[in-house]
């Protein structure tokens, strides 16, 4: 072998292995030997082997303690179990923590060679299928994404690049990763010139051949629930939450919920919270908020919170559709609202709908940019999907899921917006007053190359406020950010492959809808 396999083999009596040690050595695996669970820990932290071969029965830390700890220091790598015991809770113990495989004691050494090929075969095949299946699906897609695609094949194709996407993450090679990037890019790029054609006709309130928008959510998704259902409705909206993220927190949610409907539909530009989930509880464009709730509305310049008045406009939204309901509002900022949350848990039913806005994701996203621990720990789609998986498991969110989960009521899962890894800087000028957002910047006196961006000169025809005659709106396209000439270099650097909003592009635009019921 050119690149060795490398097995890492913990055994108290390791000096009676010598002939099974030979014999993989023979056919070319590297054997690093210990003798306890402590060695084999800190081994695997530091040598990274390819399969771990564990004895059931050590003294000091035994081996299923041992391999809650390998799992804690290194998930994915494959362990297989060997023992002198057959006992059946032992074996169960041990399949619960994810042992590839187990051998019975004493071994020999074609069992093991079996085992070892078993294992990293399948790794190898499961990896040369899924790529053969991309590389057939890579050619359909790129032909539809090149036909001038409606907004319900945009969500098709997006659901498709995910699908991939997380496929394509667990094989080897990254080659086929390079090439669905390729696609995907294609695929923003193309996503931008539909929009660029299209919004602005489904801001007018006659077009009907239109996507559900973040302001029509409610009439076209969540009041035919509310006006269909005896039973108690909880809508939960995790910010900044997109749909290979949902993908990644679905099997968890799953556990305990069914699915009923797995639906889309387009956030409203910007692609930020303070216009985006505003809409969604008002029902309303943003210019139409400014226009008939100033008191509750904040332009970009304004002081004061953007979304401090969710509540209320829910509450004249309900009221203006003549919704008799009764409802609560829950918003989850910090650990101490999400303990409460998980304290009142059982008091969600008692409402005819009750929503949780969940406000972690797009604080990590944010802090992404400004704390170095976050940069290392969401460095790449990968790293954000595990991240997002992590947080989502250790949650008050998911722990008071966990509570109702036992009683009859619909579970909705959304979100406002989606985030993009932004790579490209494109310079833009503005005075003081403009924007500091990275992906859409609102001002008077804005100089930009219009090739680079999307630009709303008269900003009521895309349903957003103009607070002054010159007001004008620019959105980044694709993977590019918005950065001032002064000190370029340095911010373009600094917030180069940081997650971002406010802009154009599949991953921001297009978000999940999530119908569930109680299993």
């Amino acid at each position: 072998m050119s690149d060795k396999v490398k097995i890492l083999w913990a055994d108290d009596e390791i000096e009676h292995l010598k002939p099974q040690i030979m014999y993989l050595e023979q056919k070319g695996y590297e054997i690093i030997q210990v003798t306890n669970g402590y060695d084999a820990i800190d081994r695997c932290g530091t040598d990274k082997p390819d399969v771990v071969f564990l004895d059931e029965s050590m003294p000091g830390i035994g081996g299923l303690d041992t391999l809650t700890k390998i799992k804690e220091v290194s998930s994915q790598v494959p362990v297989v179990m060997i023992t002198k015991n057959e006992a059946e809770d032992i074996m169960e113990e041990a399949i619960g923590s994810q042992i590839a495989d187990y051998l019975i004691k004493p071994v020999k050494p074609q069992q093991i060679l079996l085992t070892l090929k078993r294992i990293l075969d399948n790794k190898r095949l499961v990896s040369e299928k899924t790529n053969s299946d991309y590389q057939q699906e890579f050619s359909k897609l790129f032909s539809a994404i090149q036909m001038g695609l409606d907004y319900n094949e945009w969500t098709d194709i997006y659901k498709k690049l995910t699908y991939w996407e997380l496929k394509v993450q667990g094989t080897e090679g990254r080659e086929m990763v390079e090439v669905l990037n390729m696609q995907k890019t294609e695929a923003n790029n193309e996503f931008v010139r539909f929009i660029e054609k299209n919004y602005e006709d489904w801001m007018y309130e006659e077009t009907k051949e239109r996507p559900t928008l973040s302001h029509t959510l409610f009439d076209d998704k969540i009041f035919p629930i509310l006006d269909n259902t005896d039973i108690p409705t909880v809508l939960v909206i995790i910010d900044n939450l997109r749909f290979d993220q949902w993908k990644t927190i679905e099997p968890m949610v799953s556990e305990y919920f069914s699915m009923l409907d797995e639906s889309m539909f387009y956030s409203i530009l910007p692609t930020s919270t303070q216009y985006s989930r505003n809409a969604i509880f008002s029902g309303l464009t943003p210019a139409a908020m400014a226009k008939r709730l100033p008191d509750y509305w904040k332009n970009d310049t304004d002081d004061g919170g953007k979304n401090n008045f969710e509540h209320k406009f829910l509450e004249e939204h309900l009221k203006r559709k003549g919704k008799d309901i009764k409802f609560s509002y829950t918003k989850v900022t910090n650990n101490q609202s999400g303990k409460n949350l998980v304290d009142q848990a059982h008091n969600l039913l008692n409402n005819d709908l009750s929503v949780i806005v969940y406000n972690f994701v797009d604080m990590l996203s944010h802090a992404r940019t400004e704390m170095e621990v976050l940069k290392e720990l969401a460095s790449d789609e990968l790293a954000y999907r595990s991240l997002t998986r992590s947080w989502f498991d250790h949650s008050p969110l998911f722990e008071a899921l966990k509570r109702i989960a036992g009683k009859e009521f619909n579970l909705l899962i959304t979100t406002d917006h989606g985030t993009i890894r932004v790579q490209n800087p494109v310079k833009v000028i503005g005075d003081r007053s403009t924007t500091t957002n990275l992906r859409y910047k609102h001002g008077k006196n804005l100089n930009f190359d219009p090739k680079q961006v999307y630009s709303v000169r008269r900003p009521n025809d895309a349903g957003l406020p103009a607070p002054n005659v010159s007001s004008s709106f620019i959105f980044a396209k694709s993977y590019d950010f918005l950065v001032y000439p002064n000190n370029f270099n340095h911010y373009a650097k600094y917030y180069k492959d940081t997650f971002q909003h406010g802009g154009i592009s599949i991953e921001e635009c297009i978000i999940p809808f999530i119908q569930m019921k109680t299993k």
